[in-house]
């Protein structure tokens, strides 16, 4: 997208690494440096509970901020966050890049003008096997398992709790449980199965696992005039109803990159005060209101127990 530009990279720790940086010009020491620059933007996608501590300077020097999902691992950290645009006004965002998913936009279409009528029930399941997600990298090393660094599926997987309510809009938690299996031997949960209610009534399941060896990632949506199936791997829609079923959209070659691509786009719009889609804080600060209420309540049900 930009070929001419200057990219400069910094290790979340802040450390030089040893080896050379992949499509990189420099690297700098901390984000001070980052800000001397003059930089024009910046992506952060340290671990997550480092994300305010990193974006903050970042926007009080007014340089546009695009964050990694999920925004942070704390809602006082999105309050932080929030209380510093407010005053200064900088653009940022958050990276749920599967808004930009073509099919995604399909079923959000498809939702909200009501093409299968009152909204009873939806069904959103993720699953892939988390050793398989960075072969180069030791599974346990990884981010994915270290609590300290955002992991566990509620994190990790936050996805899904993302584009539910993007979908379905607010969702209200009424039942959570959070498993630490023996296959992968984590210190983090990795199997969430959550039940949720929508301000209209809609029932919602969702489920996230790190243990399913074949990537699984669907959603269903049932209502009183027929079904919405979405194939996120896929990249599929497909719509049941009195008639039959019929394919809306199916694209299983688009390329993925173009999801970011449109991402950053959407973000450099945002910047130039153009019309754009991208995720506020607000709405990436629900999704961790509803991570800490869903751990809280998970807390709350093994302290009984």
């Amino acid at each position: 997208m930009f070929p001419q530009c200057k990219l400069l990279a910094m290790s979340a720790s802040g450390r030089v690494p040893a080896d050379p940086v992949s499509d990189c010009d420099e690297v700098v020491h901390d984000v001070d440096e980052i800000i001397r620059s003059g930089a024009e933007l910046v992506i952060v996608a340290s671990p997550a509970p480092f994300h305010a501590g990193h974006t903050i300077p970042l926007l009080k020097a007014a340089i546009p901020t695009l964050i990694e999902k999920p925004v942070t691992t704390r809602v006082e950290d999105v309050q932080h966050l929030q209380t510093v645009v407010d005053k200064t006004q900088t653009p940022v965002a958050v990276g749920y890049c599967l808004r930009y998913l073509p099919s995604s936009l399909e079923v959000k279409a498809l939702l909200d003008k009501g093409a299968i009528g009152e909204l009873y029930n939806a069904y959103i399941e993720i699953g892939q096997y988390l050793p398989d997600w960075r072969p180069s990298k030791y599974y346990r090393s990884s981010v994915s398992a270290n609590a300290e660094l955002g992991g566990g599926a509620l994190f990790e997987l936050s996805h899904e709790l993302d584009y539910a309510q993007w979908l379905l809009g607010d969702l209200t938690l009424q039942y959570a449980h959070l498993r630490f299996s023996d296959e992968l031997g984590l210190e983090v949960e990795d199997l969430v199965d959550v039940v949720t209610t929508t301000l209209s009534g809609t029932l919602v399941n969702i489920h996230l696992d790190f243990l399913q060896r074949q990537a699984y990632r669907r959603c269903r949506f049932v209502g009183s005039k027929g079904i919405v199936e979405w194939d996120l791997i896929k990249n599929e829609v497909k719509q049941t109803n009195h008639t039959g079923e019929s394919t809306v959209y199916s694209d299983p070659a688009w390329d993925k990159n173009k999801m970011y691509l449109n991402m950053l786009q959407d973000f450099i719009n945002m910047t130039k005060d153009n019309k754009h889609s991208c995720i506020d804080l607000q709405q990436a600060g629900k999704t961790i209101e509803l991570i800490e209420t869903i751990k809280k309540q998970h807390a709350k049900t093994q302290t009984k127990g």
